[in-house]
């Protein structure tokens, strides 16, 4: 019987015992942070076995008018194929920065309808921080996986969706971004996006939903989400650019929430477009 993960979050402990299993696969979905120092930040070591998941430049459609837009299925199956991931494959996306960029690789997977995945609690550096064995980096050669992609298409929205939501609220759209850029006093860092917010959506600002790298515990987050929201009430996740808004989604599924979606173009789509209402 292949490993399967026991929930969308496991901890360094569960992925050292299993370190071994010939299923599991590793990845690290590392993005430097918008704010950071580009490549400054990044390690030179990793988890063994573990491989790089691009998801500036492979797992998101480079043609596309705005970053990080997701990729069809064909060409995400094509992909996932030569990172050598199987049907049968258990998959652990990690980040370098403790939890970031990982969930939006985690959420990829679970849109092209593969759920045997979960993201690494603590990522690299509560790895490092167990002592955990690390190695240096390296491309390895992969043998081609038989990974099949099944498009889950409610789990992205488009702003199209989006905008019908304003009128009807159906779902609640709950942004990730920091407050200072959801209300505009702080401005964006894309010159030719406006600033302010969706109508109709609230702020919960993705670190509120973290301590010191980890994701908050589970009843911690049922608390947060509760001041906004109750447990049957769709919601729709979104940030600047499509990858905070997926730590939104880990902590709602870990809180008990599975009528989630992400708003792919997120801030930079509807603060570029024009015509589309905002406020601040």
């Amino acid at each position: 019987m292949s490993l399967k993960v026991p929930s969308s979050l496991v901890s360094v402990e569960w992925l050292y015992r299993n370190l071994a299993d010939k299923d599991l696969v590793i990845l690290n979905a590392t993005l430097p942070k918008v704010a950071a120092n580009n490549k400054a930040a990044l390690q030179e070591n990793q988890i063994k076995k573990a491989i790089f998941f691009d998801i500036k430049k492979t797992f998101s459609d480079v043609n596309a008018q705005f970053p990080n837009t997701v990729l069809p299925a064909k060409e995400f199956e094509v992909e996932a194929q030569k990172l050598g991931v199987n049907t049968t494959s258990c998959i652990v996306v990690y980040d370098e920065h403790g939890i970031y960029s990982s969930p939006r690789a985690w959420w990829l997977f679970k849109t092209m309808g593969f759920d045997n995945v979960a993201v690494l609690d603590g990522g690299f550096p509560a790895w490092k921080k167990a002592e955990f064995p690390t190695v240096l980096k390296e491309q390895t050669q992969k043998t081609l996986g038989d990974f099949k992609a099944k498009y889950r298409a409610h789990l992205f929205k488009d702003y199209k969706q989006v905008l019908e939501n304003i009128q009807s609220q159906q779902q609640l759209v709950i942004d990730a971004r920091s407050s200072a850029r959801f209300t505009a006093e702080e401005l964006e860092p894309r010159p030719e996006v406006k600033n302010g917010h969706i109508p109709n959506s609230k702020n919960l600002p993705f670190t509120e939903v973290l301590t010191d790298g980890h994701l908050a515990s589970k009843s911690k987050l049922q608390t947060t989400f509760k001041e906004f929201v109750s447990n049957d009430k769709a919601l729709i996740f979104s940030c600047g650019t499509g990858i905070t808004a997926c730590i939104l989604a880990l902590a709602a599924t870990v809180a008990g929430y599975d009528k989630t979606s992400v708003y792919d173009g997120s801030w930079t789509e509807w603060g570029s477009l024009p015509d589309l209402p905002t406020e601040k």
